[in-house]
């Protein structure tokens, strides 16, 4: 698609409106969705909308920086500052923004069966996903794996928390819970598990198996992706847990 042409000038079924109704949002590239939200370009003779929405991802990603990341905590100030972008495209722009994370972030139903990772990272999304902050917390699920609530154990910094076994448990205890489901997130984005995340993760499932309190997964979540240490290590193997 050339971004240079009038939203007009290209044929129908090259516009994004009509390619997002044929298609579906999921197929349309990133530029293409912003000029739906912008709704026009610059004005006559310049760029149209969809031109001025990769013209914003460029300027949002100088420095190597990923332009969505940047995006998603972006305020009406430095958004303004692009040329193009006046407070009525750059309010627009944040209300879909935060609507994408409220969606995103919608917890599931109370007492909602918790079988799968996903479910999991759906249920945390709230509290971990997208924090600055690195947090452990954790699912309390009763004998049937139902989601009885959430409870966020620890904050720390961008880069670290500290969650020491003791307060967890002590936690899921005074819930009642008998069942659990250890998370916490890395705000780099990276899901990969730190040595330290192993560690820890050695030492709840030994005291796990003490208390007759199965830890059914750690979950580590950042920037819309998630990773299940139970599927990716062998500490289930080597630690039963009894479920």
């Amino acid at each position: 698609m050339t971004y240079s042409l009038r939203i007009a000038d290209l044929p129908s079924d090259e516009r994004p409106r009509e390619r997002l109704m044929a298609i579906g949002s999921r197929n349309l590239a990133t530029a293409e969705l912003i000029a739906i939200l912008l709704g026009t370009g610059q004005g006559k003779g310049k760029l149209s909308a969809v031109g001025l929405g990769q013209y914003i991802l460029n300027q949002l990603g100088q420095h190597q920086r990923d332009p969505l990341a940047v995006l998603r905590d972006i305020g009406v100030h430095e958004l303004t500052e692009i040329h193009g972008i006046g407070p009525a495209k750059a309010t627009t722009i944040l209300a879909a923004v935060e609507l994408g994370k409220r969606v995103f972030q919608s917890k599931p139903p109370d007492l909602a069966v918790i079988e799968t990772p996903q479910a999991a990272a759906d249920a945390l999304s709230h509290d971990l996903m997208w924090q600055a902050q690195e947090r452990f917390a954790v699912l309390l699920l009763d004998v049937k794996h139902r989601l009885l609530g959430t409870q966020v154990i620890t904050i720390g910094s961008a880069t670290e928390t500290i969650a020491h076994p003791r307060d967890i448990f002590r936690e899921v205890l005074k819930s009642g819970a008998t069942r659990v489901i250890i998370a916490h997130n890395h705000p780099s984005g990276t899901v990969e598990p730190s040595s330290e995340d192993i560690n820890l993760t050695r030492q709840l499932l030994q005291g796990a198996q003490f208390l007759s309190l199965p830890i059914l997964d750690h979950i580590i979540l950042g920037n819309g992706n998630h990773l299940s240490l139970r599927t990716t290590t062998s500490l289930w193997e080597e630690y039963p847990q009894t479920e």
